[in-house]
């Protein structure tokens, strides 16, 4: 994703633009993939910046909550940033810690239970955890 079309989404979607929120969203929306924040901190410092690790929490946080990307939980110790925000499944290897995507229309959720009351279905993602094979 150039600049240009970088700053296009912060103002379409009324983030403030700063040189390390640009820093941030450059590293995890230069292609299509799933990163934990240690990894783009990471990606980060090898590549010379001193972004501070707040800033990059604050920031994935904040792009997280404006739809810039999306965030999956997938234990209570472990989240991945996605650059990828239509609807999607995952498998999780827990052996790896790599998250991957399955297409949306790969799993048909039949049968869900009755929403509680005064609710609606906003989207239902789900994510598959895999082990290695021992064979």
């Amino acid at each position: 994703m150039s600049r240009s079309e970088l700053l296009g989404k912060f103002e379409k979607l009324g983030i403030l633009s700063t040189p390390q929120r640009i820093e941030v969203a450059a590293v995890l929306l230069q292609k299509p993939q799933h990163l934990s924040a240690d990894q783009i901190i990471s990606q980060l410092r090898d590549a010379g910046s001193k972004v501070s690790k707040a800033t990059v929490y604050n920031s994935l946080n904040l792009f997280v909550e404006r739809g810039l990307i999306k965030e999956c939980v997938v234990d209570p110790e472990r989240r991945f940033y996605d650059s990828s925000t239509i609807p999607h499944h995952h498998f999780y290897n827990a052996d790896t810690g790599v998250l991957s995507d399955i297409p949306f229309d790969a799993i048909r959720l039949v049968d869900l239970p009755e929403l509680p009351p005064g609710t609606r279905l906003e989207n239902a993602e789900l994510i598959i955890h895999v082990r290695n094979s021992l064979d």
